[in-house]
C-alpha cells in the first residue's frame, strides 16, 4: 500500500519553531511529527510514503533518510512549483500512486495527532464498496468547521455544510482518508480544494463514506493546539503503553522522558510535559504542561508552564517562562527573568522580562 502525507507550506502558525525546521519535522512528544504518522502507516503494510511539499524539500530528504532504512518504507517527495491546494497534489503523484494494482492509498494531513486507528479504517473501506472513506471526529464547537453530514446506519456521507448557522451534525472532516485510485480520475492538476471540490462531487455520487475516529484527534498546527494535542497524546499513551511514561516521586500526572535527558533533586515535573534528548533540567525546576526539546538546559528552580521551548535554549535560574511563551532555538533566557506569553525567534538572548505578550525578533 502506498500513502501521500500532505506537507504543504511555510507552517507559518508554528514560528518561531518553523524557521529552523520544516513543520513535519518539528518535534511531538519527543518525535518529528511526520514520523508519529509514517510509523503508524507502516504497521499496517504501507511500503511506500510519498511527501506532497512544496517548502525546503532537500531538508525532509536528508532527515528521513535515516528512518527509510531504519522503518525499512521508502519515502520520497513530490515537490510543486506552485501551492496546489489539497487535492492538486494527489494529480501531481498520480505516476507515484496509481500502481496499477487497484489497492486503495491513504491520504494524510500533516498536522493531525491521533491513535492513527488505519487497521480499522482499511477493513470498513473494503466493507462499504465506495470510492472513498474518510475519517470524522467530533467536537464540541461544530460551527467553527465544516461539518460531515452523513447517514449514521450506513455512513454514507450525504452533504458538506461550511461553519453552519444552525446545528446540522457535530462530525468534521478529520484529515485522514483512505481512497480508491479511481478518485485520481476526477481531479486535475491544478490548485484544488480536496474538500470543497472533490469530496462534494464523490458524495453526490453516493460513493462517500465517513468513519467516525475513534480516540483522541488534534490539529497541532497552532501552539496552543499542539499544547492541548500533547496532552491527550501522553493521556493516550497512559491508557495503551503507560511504561513509556516518567515514574518517580518528581513527576505528577502524564509525563514524557528521554532516557538521555538528566533531571535534577528536588524537581516537580507534569502534568502533560514531554522533556527531550539530552536535556538538563537543573534542581528544583517545576515544569507544567510545556514541552522541552532536544539539547535544552534549564536552570535551577526555574519555572516553565504552558509553553514551548525551542532545541539548544537555556532557561536562566529562577526564570519563569509561562503563558504560551514559545522560545525559538538557541534562545538563551537570563537568569530571574519573566515572560509572559512572549514568542522569541532563534539564536536571541533575553535579558529583560516580556510582560505582555509579544514577538521577540
Amino acid at each position: 500500500m502506498k500513502a501521500l502525507i500532505l506537507v504543504g507550506g511555510f507552517g507559518t502558525r508554528l514560528r518561531p519553531l518553523t524557521l529552523s525546521f520544516p513543520k513535519p519535522l518539528v518535534d511531538f512528544a519527543n518525535k518529528p511529527m511526520i514520523l508519529h504518522q509514517i510509523e503508524a502507516l507502516k504497521e499496517v503494510g504501507v511500503t511506500e510514503v510519498v511527501l506532497a511539499i512544496n517548502y525546503r524539500p532537500e531538508v525532509m530528504i536528508n532527515f528521513l533518510k535515516d528512518f527509510e532504512d531504519k522503518l525499512g518504507i521508502t519515502i520520497t517527495c513530490s515537490q510543486e512549483t506552485e501551492p496546489l491546494g489539497t487535492a492538486g497534489p494527489l494529480a501531481l503523484a498520480r505516476d507515484k500512486l496509481a500502481d496499477g494494482s487497484g489497492e486503495p492509498f491513504f491520504v494524510l494531513n500533516s498536522d493531525v495527532i491521533s491513535e492513527y486507528p488505519f487497521a480499522e479504517l482499511i477493513e470498513y473501506h473494503k466493507s462499504h464498496g465506495g470510492e472513498a472513506t474518510i475519517m470524522v471526529t467530533k467536537v464540541d464547537e461544530p460551527s467553527k468547521y465544516g461539518v460531515v453530514v452523513m447517514e449514521e446506519a450506513t455512513g454514507r456521507v450525504e452533504r458538506f455544510v461550511e461553519k453552519p448557522k444552525i446545528f446540522v451534525g457535530n462530525k468534521i472532516n478529520a484529515g485522514i482518508y483512505l481512497l480508491n485510485p479511481s478518485v485520481l480520475d476526477r481531479i486535475e492538476l491544478r490548485p484544488t480544494s480536496i474538500e470543497k471540490e472533490v469530496f462534494p462531487q464523490i458524495a453526490a455520487d453516493q460513493q462517500l463514506y465517513a468513519m467516525v475516529l475513534p480516540g483522541f484527534w488534534m490539529d497541532v498546527g497552532q501552539p496552543r493546539d499542539y499544547i492541548t494535542g500533547l496532552r491527550l497524546y501522553l493521556d493516550s499513551l497512559r491508557k495503551k503503553l503507560a511504561a513509556r511514561l516518567a515514574t518517580g516521586a518528581h513527576v505528577v500526572g502524564n509525563v514524557l522522558v528521554h532516557e538521555s535527558a538528566k533531571i535534577g533533586e528536588g524537581c516537580l515535573i507534569g502534568p502533560d510535559v514531554a522533556i527531550g534528548p539530552g536535556c538538563v533540567v537543573e534542581d528544583g525546576v517545576r515544569l507544567s504542561r510545556c514541552t522541552v526539546m532536544r539539547g535544552v538546559r534549564i536552570k535551577k528552580h526555574a519555572c516553565i508552564s504552558n509553553s514551548i521551548i525551542g532545541w539548544h535554549s537555556t532557561v536562566g535560574q529562577w526564570a519563569r517562562i509561562e503563558n504560551m511563551t514559545i522560545l525559538g532555538e538557541d534562545v538563551h533566557v537570563c537568569d530571574e527573568v519573566y515572560s509572559n506569553g512572549g514568542v522569541v525567534l532563534p539564536h536571541k538572548e533575553i535579558k529583560s522580562s516580556i510582560l505582555k505578550p509579544e514577538i521577540v525578533m
